[in-house]
């Protein structure tokens, strides 16, 4: 069963964006086996477990694993582009729940240590509303559009931040 998609979780080795959340057993042995659905088709592959998390597992969307496999065998490398942030996709009951000022965007929770983000002095409690002139309106939004941009490029993002809107320049690295 999925039960979630879209989760981004943190590794030892940095963040783990766009994932599918599962109920699927993901072991140590069995990571890289398919996540399938009830005709047949591969629709992830599963990679991690939260540890103490009983019957929770996460895996790749298999258009991402299919993107940079094509990369892999391109040009020997596959890299993607990096914010580092971890953040929630607002929506107006959210946004009225914790009395917030915006019904749209991404809140973010944590800026992860050396990241773009935190060189760019993005905050957690931030609300990013755009990413150069394209509007935030979701988390997915959001990655698609850094997915879009390559390493070593330099963005706008808007935030909310203390009852205005601020713009900060982040250059996206590589992923860790």
């Amino acid at each position: 069963m999925i039960s979630s998609l879209n989760r981004t979780i943190e590794s030892k080795r940095g963040l783990l964006e766009d994932l599918v959340q599962t109920d699927a057993s993901v072991n140590p042995g069995n990571s890289g086996g398919p996540l399938v659905d009830l005709e047949g088709k591969v629709v992830a592959t599963n990679t991690a477990i939260i540890p103490f998390a009983h019957g929770i597992g996460f895996a790749i969307p298999i258009n991402s694993a299919k993107r940079c496999t094509n990369e892999i065998i391109t040009t020997g490398i596959s890299e993607r582009p990096w914010l580092g942030i971890i953040g929630l996709s607002l929506t107006e009951e959210i946004s009225r729940y914790y009395d917030l000022p915006v019904e749209r965007g991404v809140l973010v929770t944590k800026v992860m240590d050396g990241s773009p983000a935190q060189r760019a002095e993005i905050a957690a409690g931030d609300i990013i509303l755009r990413l150069d002139s394209v509007l935030i309106h979701r988390i997915e939004d959001l990655l698609r559009e850094i997915h879009k941009r390559r390493i070593g490029e330099k963005v706008s993002i808007s935030v909310f931040r203390k009852g205005r809107e601020q713009f900060f320049e982040a250059t996206l690295s590589q992923l860790p």
